[in-house]
């Protein structure tokens, strides 16, 4: 994988930067910009280098849905021209228009139902746009979208600085320092079990929270009442007999009128569903968390949207002021570290969600191999 930083002669070529500006919205308005930001220092190099970059990206999940609010957003800190088309003469007249540093940000690459099918074709029409090509878009290079694989192998291909540094921060997972504690949250079970396997076998401890853990209650014989849970996992029993596996002793629970409650995992009622991890159980990590030299979260340990927010509290806190290096992986987690403006307390916070966990299960990604 070879780093934009080592590109020598790009000064008047046209640079295709595939970057990740999917960032949620609400009325028309960017929620969360920290995918906008992460892409600048390569879109600045590459102007300072003299490239002509053109901005490529997808939004959402509508094909309609336009890339106007990252336009928006992007031309505070870059000078950009916004072509509401991804391909054809508007397209085709801006480049043409384009001088040595000017950036150019096309239309949704999900408007052509070629992205998502990673269609060959598609990915030949991109490529003549262009004379190398720039994969800035970490989080979606577990996906094989024509504008991530395809694409790459059609032109000379390198990696953002962004993307660097992904795979080098959560490469050292792949090569522990130990002790090494994982701590893993949220829900979607289904995904992160083949994760939970492989760091049960690598990590030192493993500690669970969210609605995965509700799932291992359960399956060890606790009630766990109205809790959510995931259907057609395998049996969790040999997991559950994991020596490193720490479930909590202490859950946060509440009835059908919403009356809360700390107590033991085995005196859930039947009306009652957990929505958090208990603060003594994080609390109860700390001298394993005073041990460890790395330490990989991902997330939350409760039911955050519904304001059920101790447990994931505590354990940042704990995380901030460990000693060791220390890594968020990505997803819900990075966005809460973002809102409480702690993303320079830990080693490194992922911008990935899906491709950070495919990454850490599998360690390569469809988009990496691409770019080799």
């Amino acid at each position: 994988m070879t780093s934009v930083k080592s590109i020598k002669d790009c000064k008047g070529k046209y640079v295709l930067v595939r970057a990740d500006f999917n960032v949620p919205l609400a009325d028309g308005k960017i929620l969360d910009a920290t995918r906008i930001l992460v892409a600048l220092p390569t879109i600045k190099l590459l102007q300072k280098k003299g490239a002509r970059v053109v901005l490529i990206s997808h939004i959402g999940r509508d094909p309609e849905e336009s890339l106007k609010p990252v336009y928006r957003a992007l031309k505070k800190h870059v000078p950009v021209r916004f072509v509401e088309e991804l391909l054809g003469t508007k397209v085709e007249e801006a480049l043409a228009d384009m001088k040595n540093g000017d950036v150019v940000l096309l239309e949704n690459l999900r408007s052509n139902p070629g992205e998502k099918a990673g269609d060959k074709v598609f990915a030949k029409a991109l490529a003549a746009l262009g004379d190398m090509y720039v994969n800035e878009a970490f989080p979606v290079s577990h996906r094989a979208d024509a504008s991530v694989v395809a694409l790459a192998k059609l032109l000379p291909s390198y990696a953002g600085l962004q993307f660097e540094r992904e795979v080098k921060e959560l490469s050292k997972v792949l090569k522990p320092k130990r002790p090494f504690l994982f701590i893993l949250g949220g829900g979607k079970a289904e995904t992160k079990i083949p994760l939970l396997k492989r760091y049960l076998k690598e990590a030192d401890n493993v500690f669970i929270g969210g609605i995965l853990a509700n799932n291992f209650f359960k399956a060890n014989g606790a009630n766990v009442g109205t809790s959510k849970t995931d259907e057609n996992l395998p049996p969790l029993g040999a997991m559950i007999k994991n020596k490193k596996l720490i479930m909590p002793e202490s859950v946060v629970v509440a009835n059908a009128n919403k009356k809360s409650r700390t107590t033991s995992v085995n005196d859930v009622q039947t009306d009652e569903s957990i929505l958090d991890v208990g603060v003594p159980s994080i609390e109860a990590l700390a001298p394993i968390i005073k041990k460890a030299k790395l330490i990989l979260w991902n997330g939350p340990m409760g039911y955050y949207e519904g304001g059920y927010t101790k447990a994931t509290g505590a354990l940042l806190k704990l995380l901030a002021e460990a000693k060791a290096e220390t890594i968020i992986g990505g997803g819900d987690t990075s966005v809460l570290v973002e809102r409480k403006k702690l993303a320079d307390k830990f080693t490194f916070v992922s911008t990935g969600g899906g491709a950070t966990l495919d990454y850490l299960a599998k360690g390569t990604l469809p988009g990496i191999k691409a770019l080799k």
